[in-house]
């Protein structure tokens, strides 16, 4: 009699794509590309493109790209709501099923690093809001405008290095875990510094010298002013309003301090949005070099490159 043929051990699933980079580094332009020649769509992997109206500053991809490649997790909120990273992942999550249901692949393209590691290596379980804590660190940074920050830098300075002194919702999270805890939420973020990947996923970081980051945004700077990125301030502010979030946004907070006659002229408002983004590149950088068991290129080596990146049969990010 012969035994029964043990069943095949489920295939494992394929590795998840991934391009990233710091802003204005070219990884957008590269990735769409790459997406319309394998039949790709796209999980937009950007805090700022989930909010509708912000569209000049966050450098969305254009209607005709959209309607060439499906994007998805863009235009999700109106720039007065709330959003975080667990609603992001909640979001990508969702988005990602409905791609595979569908039949089709998912090509995540985006810089900010934090939807990155909450998504592919997992959430910090930390400790619930005290809405009357936050209150008050609000209230605080309101009436001293940069302490926040300033006490971050003294307390948990590997988190103030990585956060923004505009970005008031992280700020506030950031003490907030520190006096509920005890703890720096740097020291948290252990899941951060795992080696391997809770999702498989083949990552390719598009990088560029310092220099010709810094020429491309100037370059960027003056398009977005160009473009009308005051009007569609102004406008946001008219129809709602920014929440703490999105008003943090490069771009767009700069923009606001000017229309309330905190710079002196448009000169001022432009070198105050160049200078604020290659800091954020700097932050951006340093999380990106964190990043174990990735390919990195340069813009020159192209989609062709970019899709050799991806189908090299190496063992992914997640199976190292």
């Amino acid at each position: 009699m012969t035994r029964p043929t043990e069943p095949d051990a489920p295939a494992a699933a394929p590795p998840l794509w991934v391009v990233t980079g710091p802003t204005a580094s070219g990884k957008s332009a590269l990735a769409l590309e790459l997406a319309a020649t394998l039949d790709l769509e796209i999980l937009s992997m950007d805090s700022m493109a989930v909010y509708r109206q912000m569209d000049i500053g966050t450098a969305k991809p254009a209607a005709a790209d959209r309607e060439r490649v499906p994007h998805h997790l863009i235009d999700l909120v109106a720039p007065a709501e709330s959003f975080d990273t667990a609603r992001w992942c909640e979001a990508a999550a969702a988005a990602l099923t409905a791609v595979h249901g569908r039949g089709r692949r998912a090509l995540f393209v985006g810089g900010t690093p934090l939807y990155l590691m909450a998504f592919f290596k997992g959430m910090m379980q930390g400790p619930g809001r005290d809405d009357a804590l936050r209150a008050r660190l609000e209230q605080r940074e309101r009436d001293q405008p940069g302490s926040l920050h300033e006490e971050l830098s003294r307390r948990d300075p590997v988190a103030a290095e990585r956060i923004h002194l505009r970005d008031l919702r992280r700020l506030v999270r950031a003490l907030e875990v520190l006096e509920l805890t005890g703890s720096t939420i740097s020291s948290q973020q252990r899941q951060f510094d795992r080696s391997d990947w809770e999702r498989p996923c083949r990552i390719v970081v598009v990088q560029r010298e310092r220099d010709d980051l810094h020429a491309r945004v100037k370059l960027r700077t003056e398009a977005m002013l160009a473009q009308g990125l005051l009007a569609e301030t102004e406008a946001i502010e008219r129809s709602g309003g920014f929440s703490l979030t999105s008003g943090a946004a490069i771009g767009y907070a700069e923009c606001r301090d000017f229309l309330r006659g905190r710079y002196k002229d448009q000169v001022e408002l432009r070198n105050r949005i160049r200078r604020n983004t290659h800091q954020l590149i700097r932050r951006q950088t340093t999380w990106l070099r964190r990043l174990p068991g990735v390919v990195r290129m340069t813009p020159e080596a192209g989609v062709s490159g970019l899709r050799a990146a991806f189908e090299t049969p190496e063992s992914p990010a997640g199976h190292r």
